[in-house]
């Protein structure tokens, strides 16, 4: 057994600036990649007081949005090939999408190409919704998600 962080020493990047559109740019009201990356950059990492963007385990760049197919489509970079977080950021990526976006949206997420060891199966159970229901219906597994999702007011970036 592991015992302490698999990443104990992340490299830590700093935040972007927020754009502020204003709404004449945004009249269309076309969901994009910005939207999405604005709902989930300050996600906390699971094992980390930094947010997902922070770390570089996402980007504007790593989400793509097709409005007119319903579909959107999230690429994050664990920080380490053997992370053992991966499923729990990816539950979160989720969980925060389904809160934010209307149900008609195809979500899928996935782990960068040849960035974690057990990618396959991380993408498996990320994009089966069985198995995220039932690892959301873990209560042990469910409060991690949801420390994540809401204690990035509690941490000063």
């Amino acid at each position: 057994m592991t015992l302490g962080m698999i990443n104990a020493n992340p490299v830590v990047h700093a935040k972007r600036e927020r754009i502020i559109r204003s709404e004449d740019i945004h009249s269309d009201d076309a969901l994009d990649a910005l939207d999405v990356f604005d709902s989930v950059r300050d996600i906390k990492d699971p094992e980390h007081p930094y947010s997902l963007e922070q770390l570089s385990v996402l980007s504007e760049e790593s989400i793509a949005v097709d409005e007119k197919l319903g579909r959107i489509k999230i690429t994050f970079t664990p920080t380490v090939k053997h992370c053992s977080m991966a499923t729990v950021i990816g539950l979160c990526l989720r969980v925060k999408l389904m809160q934010c976006f209307p149900p008609h949206f195809k979500v899928d997420i996935t782990v960068s190409p040849g960035s974690l060891a057990n990618e396959e199966a991380v993408n498996k159970q990320l994009n089966d919704k069985e198995r995220v229901s039932a690892a959301l219906e873990n209560p042990s597994l469910r409060q991690l998600v949801d420390e994540c999702l809401y204690s990035n007011e509690l941490y000063s970036y």
